[in-house]
């Protein structure tokens, strides 16, 4: 929704006579402008009132004393004042919320009354919080509209104008072309505009300098949002798709879906892309092609730890999940990893009798919005066990594919040995690669770093550099998971054959590769 189609629908609102509106917004500095404008094409008269000023005239300079009226800062009076008012008017009321809780019953029966008194009167009364807090005696008499975040246009404006004014400035280097204010505008969305105003401002101040290389700065002031939240882990990370061996088909896949956040892709038509099921066997690199995602697209990552959502109160879970999804919409374009989510949601089918229900409807809040979001959040999900999946999770519609990443095949295991060497200092071309690849069939990407990491340990305490004999010989001294779970892998192969996407090339059963027994369960 954009600033212009909500003011619309808050006018239509006040036409027809709804005594009280409840917007939910911290943006009160954006609302007010709004009111007063749709106040004056009305004839009507704009008040606001907050605690620390009284009723005033709306747009009042908060450092003018002119018109404060303090006895009106008593919740009570300025709700008799309401009352009072004869001509037709439209009284804002900032951050009201406090006083609408359980305790404050002469508050909560004053305004019902003042509701049901103003419907054959010409003012509305409209509330503005960052926090929805509706009694249950009101729950009829308030209408409850979300004001929208701003726009990319939004952006550009607040953006124009600080540029007008620093172009005065000689210290100050700007150097943005199309593309790359193009680049910060769509980092910025999700921000409020003081959020954006200052964080503008912050880049300009610290390197005398705007380009469109600085949407770090800008992924930074999300960073900080997603911390308050306490719900959510940012996640800064610097890996990107060379960093992961192997899986070239999901690879290739991420890489056509990488612009489908921009302008053009609304044009051409294309929707949000909706997120990936990362299934497969441990340690073979899910959780690294999230961070590899973040990178590549430039965009930030929050990590959804369903330990976080579950709360002692009830109905605190799901609102817990509510709140978390809110915060992630609120930085979108962002991508939302919800790691081993096999493991956070295994008990929702049983949930009734273990925990009264929490978790299926725990369940049930993520699923619902994961079918009807419409904010660009990527959802990428990974999980190792496909028993504690839930059918409705694997329906298509609420992901766009699911993805069954293997135990790296020999090409594969060759690119990983030739990542973790350079990663540690190495030239990879000393090392004989085919034959570290060969040797270690039945590795996961991670059981070959930590070959690697305990070859480096032989090689430090030797005295010498890290050699090709020095990772086969931790290569041999290893078991690797796959040959003690042979059981639990053959089941996932089995019922990922059919029903998930490869992540990788197919194996070639000719070229000696432990080739898996097709069994039937």
């Amino acid at each position: 929704m954009t600033s212009n189609t909500f003011a619309s629908e808050l006018e239509v609102l006040i036409r027809a006579r709804y005594p009280l509106i409840y917007i939910q917004t911290s943006e009160e500095l954006r609302v007010i402008p709004m009111v007063m404008d749709i106040a004056a094409r009305r004839g009507k008269k704009a008040f606001e009132w907050s605690y620390s000023t009284g009723i005033i005239a709306a747009g009042t300079n908060i450092q003018s004393q002119k018109g404060r009226s303090g006895a009106t800062k008593d919740p009570l009076a300025a709700l008799d004042q309401v009352l009072e008012q004869v001509e037709p008017a439209i009284f804002l009321f900032k951050d009201f919320h406090p006083f609408l809780a359980k305790s404050n019953f002469a508050v909560i029966r004053k305004l019902k009354d003042i509701a049901l008194n103003l419907k054959n009167s010409f003012k509305t009364v409209i509330l503005v919080s960052p926090l929805l807090e509706i009694p249950a005696e009101l729950d009829k008499e308030i209408t409850v509209l979300s004001f929208p975040l701003p726009t990319k246009e939004d952006l550009g404006a607040l953006l124009d104008r600080i540029l007008n004014d620093v172009r005065s400035i000689k210290e100050v280097n700007i150097d943005l072309d199309a593309a790359g204010r193009d680049r910060l505008l769509q980092a910025a969305l999700g921000l409020t505009l003081g959020e954006a105003e200052n964080v503008f401002a912050k880049i300009i101040v610290k390197d005398a300098r705007l380009s469109g290389d600085d949407v770090n700065e800008v992924f930074a002031e999300k960073q900080q949002i997603i911390r308050k939240s306490g719900l959510l882990e940012y996640y800064a990370t610097t890996e990107n798709f060379s960093s992961v061996g192997g899986l070239t088909i999901l690879k290739d896949w991420l890489v056509k879906r990488s612009s489908a956040f921009s302008p053009e892709a609304r044009i051409f038509g294309l929707p949000f892309p909706k997120g990936v099921l990362l299934l497969g066997v441990q340690g073979c690199g899910k959780s690294l092609c999230a961070k590899a995602i973040s990178s590549q697209w430039q965009l930030p990552l929050l990590r959804f730890d369903m330990g976080r959502m579950f709360g002692s109160l009830v109905g605190s879970s799901e609102e817990n999940v509510r709140r978390a999804i809110a915060v992630a919409e609120s930085v979108a374009p962002a991508i939302l990893w919800v790691d081993e989510i096999d493991k956070a949601f295994s008990g929702s089918q049983g949930s009734g009798s273990s925990d009264g229900g929490t978790a299926a409807r725990v369940f049930g809040t993520f699923l619902t919005w994961l079918s009807e979001k419409n904010a660009p959040v990527f959802v990428v999900a990974t999980a190792n066990d496909i028993s504690h999946l839930p059918a409705e999770l694997l329906r298509k519609g609420r992901l766009d594919e699911i993805f069954f990443v293997d135990l790296p095949a020999e090409p594969e295991r060759a690119d990983i040995f030739k990542v973790h060497i350079g990663r540690r200092g190495r030239f990879p071309e000393n090392f004989d690669l085919p034959l570290l690849a060969a040797a270690s069939t039945d590795f996961s990407g991670a059981e070959i770093e930590e070959a690697i990491n305990s070859a480096l340990y032989e090689a430090f305490y030797d005295g010498g550099d890290l050699t090709t004999e020095h990772v086969l010989n931790s290569i041999r001294q290893t078991v690797p998971l796959a040959r003690t779970m042979d059981e639990q892998i053959n089941r996932l192969r089995s019922w990922a054959e059919g029903r998930a996407r490869n992540a990788s090339t197919p194996r070639n059963a000719g070229l000696g590769e432990h080739q898996a027994r097709k069994m039937e369960f």
